[in-house]
């Protein structure tokens, strides 16, 4: 249903007031249960994921591409000018469209890695740019799940979602609940865990071996200080990437792609 509105204040905007504003938008989005996705493109893998709209917000010259998604939809498509939509958002809007998305409910890190043979295990990374990168890089590289600590920032967060390319949707994740006993659960369900670290005493990590019937857990710290030091020593093993005189690490998000690559292709002993 398209509705056009001329009212910048209608209370049916509210999902999308003020997108830059990170506090409000953690608060607003918990609270209701959505999230925003941003470009035909990725609204369109949004929904094929199966997440519902609540509502779509655009420009009237972008309502052809997404017309038979909004036809077969009972959310309302809000149509307004152009620069009253990016007023709306409080930001420039280049991509055309905007759809307020219901979240799933939360699936559980056994359920995510139930199956799942090659998983990152990302800790406090709070950048959402970085976030939506590493899914990216994971989705593309042949990894199967990605375990978030607490503190990570939120996948489905507006600037994670547009980075990914829609790349967290196609991506099983789950949060741990218990960040100081996460690892041992996971070790527990068969994982060997790789924490990937600048340390120059680590592995490299594309000299590492492993048995085809493990299972694999790469994990990653937050930007800047790495892995916490409990992390490390719950780890079986210390890996690398090989770094040029004078580099002593790469951004994680770089570091996830490079390591994601070298892990598919690890050697089997023999």
């Amino acid at each position: 249903m398209i509705v056009p509105l001329a009212d910048l204040g209608d209370p049916r905007l509210a999902d999308y007031q003020r997108l830059r504003d990170v506090g409000l938008r953690r608060s607003l989005e918990a609270e209701h249960g959505l999230f925003i996705a941003e470009s035909e493109k990725v609204i369109r893998r949004a929904v094929a994921a199966g997440y519902e709209a609540r509502s779509f917000l655009m420009a009237e010259r972008w309502l052809v591409g997404l017309r038979d998604l909004i036809e077969d939809s009972d959310a309302p498509a809000f149509v307004l000018p152009q620069e009253q939509v990016e007023q709306v958002a409080g930001f420039p809007i280049h991509r055309g469209a905007l759809a307020s998305m219901r979240r799933k409910p939360p699936t559980t890190v056994a359920e995510v890695t139930a199956k799942a043979r090659r998983i990152l295990v990302i800790e406090d990374v709070v950048d959402h740019t970085n976030v939506g990168i590493i899914f990216r890089s994971a989705a593309a590289l042949g990894i199967d799940a990605i375990v978030l600590s607490p503190r990570c920032a939120d996948p489905l967060y507006r600037r994670a979602v547009k980075v990914s390319m829609g790349a967290v949707f196609a991506l099983p994740y789950a949060r741990l609940t218990d960040w100081y006993q996460g690892l041992a659960e996971l070790r527990a369900t068969g994982f060997r865990l790789l924490a990937l670290t600048p340390a120059a005493d680590a592995t490299a990590l594309e000299d590492e071996t492993v048995d085809p019937a493990h299972r694999l857990a790469l994990l990653l710290g937050t930007e800047g200080d790495g892995l916490s030091s409990h992390w490390l020593d719950e780890a079986d093993r210390a890996v690398r990437i090989p770094m040029a005189a004078g580099i002593d690490s790469l951004n994680v998000a770089a570091a996830a792609a490079v390591a994601c690559y070298l892990l598919g292709n690890l050697r089997t002993p023999g």
